[in-house]
């Protein structure tokens, strides 16, 4: 007999007989002469309610059965006696897979977040952190719905590269060669023995190459891991995380930012439809006002403010902010919140920042002092993306390079894309675990993610 998945039979419209499920454990009340088990299968939030009698064979071995354990059940999908559910099956046989111990680590009762954490690998099994991964999945399909539905490429860029992109620093060293510490500071390491024959890092954002191939085939994305060596155990920063970078040739920086505000209402809106029963929960038991907020961005036209305008309002206000401000600084979480929480009460999108603190590949203005930059901020999480208009003319992008110590020599083919027929083109990144923050009301990104790598945290 094929088994049936929850999700399915919870949607059927009349009772069905033979049917098979399989699952865990969720719940058990055992009473003298029959047991209501909580089956799930991990397909949707909610369990199926199974009816076993004592006229089922080895009855007493299943009264036995414990939160955890995995079973497999035959029998008939009837219309539920008892409130909170439509069906249930009443069980006419029932098969022991495997019976978790007593020390199962996840009973009946709430568990905290950081308890959980420590518990990584068990941690989907619980009701949250299914909805949460079960959301994930949904949105990752979504984004290649929205990238293919406008006729963009999906790229596979590399994640081994000897680039820097963002100019950081804080890049995760790949190397075959032993592990040695240098004698003193003069001593440098001989990458040329190395596997590559040169020094490479894991990725930090796959822009680079994506460009190389927006200006061949047009509108291209990447979705993939991307890595950051950033020693900080901040609710925002984990040491790897999803990115999704579009590169579009022929696009300014008003394109980047329709495309920017159009992905963000596509995600928003696809979860509200097809993720309904696990974003209940959230709406229900994490943030009351997230419905709400998922509302506000689909429904807003997103505010496009310079910087120096965002900057004259935060120094404006009468908010005590923990970091202080200038012009020619960057935004910090707090002043992003409070422009999208507070005064603007939506979405914003900041463009135009001074070129001092903006990587060298974005598009200098006319001014000499800006760069064709955009930021998108939402409420809760601040910005969510960061893209540019990238500099197309080979003067210019070689000087910004200069400018920031950067060798040409080893963007020699970075160089080659303004030199071969070079055309304005734009992109941007989004961060997906962010998203992910916005749309379950999630303050932690650790929570977003399956196994979380953290600095001193390696394990699952």
């Amino acid at each position: 007999m094929k088994r049936k998945k929850i999700i399915e039979l919870l949607k059927t419209s009349a009772p069905i007989d033979n049917i098979l499920i399989k699952g865990w454990i969720r719940t058990k009340r055992d009473s003298k002469n029959f047991s209501f088990i909580e089956v799930n299968d991990g397909s949707c939030l909610k369990n199926m309610q199974i009816v076993v009698d004592e006229r089922i064979s080895d009855y007493i071995e299943i009264k036995k059965l414990t939160t955890g354990s995995a079973v497999a059940v035959s029998g008939s999908l009837v219309p539920s006696q008892g409130g909170g559910q439509q069906w249930e099956v009443r069980a006419e046989k029932m098969d022991i897979i495997s019976i978790a111990p007593e020390t199962f680590p996840l009973q009946k009762k709430r568990h905290t977040d950081e308890y959980l954490r420590t518990i990584a690998h068990l941690r989907p099994r619980t009701n949250k952190y299914g909805a949460v991964f079960r959301i994930r999945s949904e949105l990752s399909w979504a984004v290649h719905q929205f990238f293919r539905d406008r006729r963009f490429r999906y790229i596979h860029t590399p994640v081994i590269t000897g680039s820097d992109c963002e100019g950081a620093g804080e890049l995760f060293r790949v190397t075959t060669l032993k592990p040695s510490m240098p004698m003193n500071s003069d001593e440098k390491i001989d990458f040329s023995k190395d596997f590559f024959g040169a020094e490479s890092n894991l990725t930090v954002s796959g822009q680079l190459s994506a460009e190389m191939f927006a200006l061949a085939l047009g509108d291209v994305y990447t979705f993939g891991p991307t890595f950051r060596a950033e020693n900080s155990n901040t609710s925002r920063h984990v040491a790897e995380f999803w990115m999704i970078e579009p590169e579009m040739a022929f696009c300014d920086l008003a394109g980047n930012m329709d495309l920017g505000e159009a992905l963000i209402k596509h995600l928003v809106r696809f979860a509200i439809d097809t993720c309904a029963d696990d974003l209940n929960l959230f709406a229900r038991f994490v943030d009351k006002t997230l419905m709400k907020t998922l509302e506000n961005i689909i429904s807003s036209d997103f505010f496009r403010i310079p910087y120096k305008d965002a900057i004259d309002i935060l120094l404006g206000s009468k908010e005590s902010f923990e970091f202080n401000l200038s012009y020619g600084s960057d935004l910090q979480s707090e002043h992003e919140r409070y422009l999208t929480e507070k005064y603007f009460k939506k979405p914003i999108i900041i463009y135009d920042y001074p070129k001092t603190i903006k990587p060298f590949y974005m598009r200098l203005n006319d001014d000499g002092e800006t760069v064709g930059a955009m930021d998108i901020l939402v409420p809760r999480i601040g910005e969510l993306i960061g893209g540019s208009q990238r500099e197309e003319r080979l003067d210019v992008l070689e000087n910004r390079m200069v400018g920031g110590g950067l060798s040409k020599e080893n963007y020699w083919w970075y160089l080659d894309s303004r030199r071969y027929g070079t055309v304005p083109h734009s992109g941007f990144g989004l961060g997906f675990e962010r998203l992910l923050m916005l749309i379950t009301g999630l303050s932690n990104i650790r929570d977003v993610i399956p196994f979380p790598r953290t600095p001193g945290n390696i394990e699952f």
